[in-house]
């Protein structure tokens, strides 16, 4: 049995620099004993501190604000704490700048003194380290491969990916039902299209019993198939499918291990992606037991670009979303949406995320300054300051934050300086991350595909048996002795050739081989009397 090496631990916390202003910092990332983790805070005008509460941390979030305000480092220093207080994240790395999670920060020189002048000015430590982390890519490139199977996605998220009618919806569905009945399992995509196949063959006996089956809408989702698959979905459907347990971990020091999905690539396909999240979201739902409110979440899952999973999104996959955004916090997991503006998510996901992070919004149009003020009025107004006019002006780096209370009642609006993040901000040498992905002990697990016997195996294996059996039982008819002690088959008759089928060959399609071992099936011996009867009335043979 191989040793599997063991997961990666983060580096050691760098030392402070003498004379740091940092060095003197007493408050902690993570308070165990309040059950809190520090956000930011800090200076004039600015709330001092402000701490999310790992009880209410599962009652979701929102990062918002405009291009360039700092989303991405807010997202990682959210990340970073979570990962600290033991709970497990997985993210979509957009841009390639969350890679350098993996590693220490401190290595930019030019950022060396402002963080240090705003983890002082906060109160934070400012210990330069790396996390552990896992990377994923549905390609395999960048990460070890993530694969589901379109069984365990389902019709419903699969017409929402391939942007399917109401009634090729329904023949997908037909095909899903009908290969579970039948014991076949589909686990890739040409088992998907075999299947499809196999539906468009028998859809008058099939569409007796489940509904209309028309040969139109099973050439329509083949031809999405066939687009999908070129967009990366051949790579996406496959075994071995990702287990949930695997993003679900700690490291040996206690660190929740942070999942990074390489989105990048993925991105040039947002349906794809929107799905591939959905997917995971809609799987964490299902698979994880009720917990209750926990004292703190079991995995946070942050979606960034969130927009895309509403767009041109049927009603019936928006209340999807909507129940299990609802639902799966008490699961113990925590969802944070990325976007830029909180007008693109619906207000009955909007009025879920308790907890709240907002970046700067431009104004530059008046669509523009009424979703600011559409913005500025899901926050409980603060006397101090007016919202809208805080959320237009904060600088880069630093929000408009609102967080749940103790009692779990929204917080007032407060101005906030996000503390700097431990972790190296930007990408990493594709060789850092080879090590990486090296050193991690789910490679032998998900870096080889296994094709194993399913329902394209399967359904070839009966096509070439029926064809078999067919040629067969064409060939005992052609030996056996006709009426005047001859056989059959050597003995000429008028039009005979015309009326009997060549047998299937085996460069024949899996529709053809199919159709032609039906009809001979059916009509062999059957077919063949009735023809040698009208031949012998024609010919004058009683």
């Amino acid at each position: 049995m191989t040793d599997q090496p063991p997961p990666l631990s983060p580096p050691e916390p760098s030392a402070v620099p003498a004379g740091d202003p940092s060095a003197t910092a007493a408050r902690p990332l993570v308070d165990f004993a309040a059950g809190t983790v520090l956000v930011g805070g800090g200076g004039e005008g600015h709330a001092t501190p402000q701490t999310l509460l790992l009880k209410y941390a599962n009652r979701h979030g929102l990062i918002a604000g405009a291009t360039g305000t700092g989303k991405t480092v807010t997202l990682q220093t959210l990340a970073e704490s979570l990962s600290l207080a033991g709970v497990s994240v997985v993210l979509a790395d957009v841009k390639g700048d969350l890679a350098g999670m993996a590693l220490p920060g401190g290595g930019n020189p030019k950022l060396l003194q402002p963080f240090a002048e705003r983890a002082a000015q906060i109160g934070a430590p400012l210990d330069y380290r790396g996390f552990p982390v896992t990377f994923w890519d549905v390609w395999g490139e960048q990460g070890h491969p993530i694969r589901t199977t379109p069984a365990e996605m389902g019709p419903l998220l699969l017409s929402r990916l391939m942007d399917l009618t109401a009634a090729q919806e329904g023949v997908l569905n037909i095909a899903f039902r009908v290969a579970d009945e039948q014991g076949l399992p589909i686990a890739d995509m040409k088992d998907l299209q075999a299947m499809l196949l196999w539906v468009g063959q028998n859809a008058r006996e099939l569409g007796l019993r489940y509904g209309n089956i028309a040969a139109a809408s099973v050439g329509a989702i083949q031809r999405a198939l066939l687009v999908l698959e070129q967009q990366g979905g051949d790579r996406l459907f496959g075994e071995p499918a990702l287990q949930l347990a695997d993003m679900m971990r700690t490291d040996a020091s206690g660190l929740g291990v942070v999942n990074i999905l390489a989105a990048d690539r993925l991105m040039q396909s947002p349906r794809l992606y929107s799905t591939l999240l959905l997917w995971l979201l809609s799987e964490l739902f299902e698979q994880l037991p009720e917990v209750g409110d926990p004292d703190k979440p079991r995995l946070a899952f942050f979606f960034d670009e969130a927009h895309l999973l509403f767009d041109r999104a049927p009603r019936a996959l928006v209340e999807k979303i909507e129940q299990v955004a609802r639902l799966v916090r008490s699961k113990g997991v925590s969802v944070w949406f990325i976007t830029q503006n909180p007008t693109d998510l619906p207000d009955s996901v909007l009025g879920q995320l308790g907890n709240r992070v907002q970046h700067a919004l431009r104004a530059f149009t008046a669509k523009d300054q009424r979703a600011l003020r559409m913005a500025a009025e899901n926050y409980r107004a603060n006397p101090g300051f007016d919202t809208a006019d805080a959320i237009q002006h904060v600088g880069t780096g630093e929000a408009v934050t609102s967080f749940l209370g103790a009692k779990g009642a929204p917080g007032v609006a407060e101005r906030t300086l996000i503390r700097p993040p431990l972790s190296q901000l930007g990408p990493i040498p594709d060789a850092e991350r080879a090590r990486v992905m090296q050193l991690s002990p789910l490679g032998l697990k998900y870096d080889a595909t296994v094709d194993r016997d399913s329902a394209h195996e399967m359904l070839a294996r009966r096509t070439e048996a029926v064809a078999r059996a067919a040629a067969e039982a064409e060939a005992g008819d052609a030996d056996a002795p006709g009426e005047d002690g001859g056989s059959r088959g050597r003995r000429y008759q008028p039009g005979n050739g015309a009326a009997r089928k060549p047998a299937a060959r085996r460069g024949d399609s899996m529709l053809e081989a199919f159709g032609k071992s039906m009809a001979r099936q059916l009509g062999t011996r059957t077919g063949q009397m009735l023809v040698r009867g009208i031949l012998g009335s024609l010919s004058g043979r009683r």
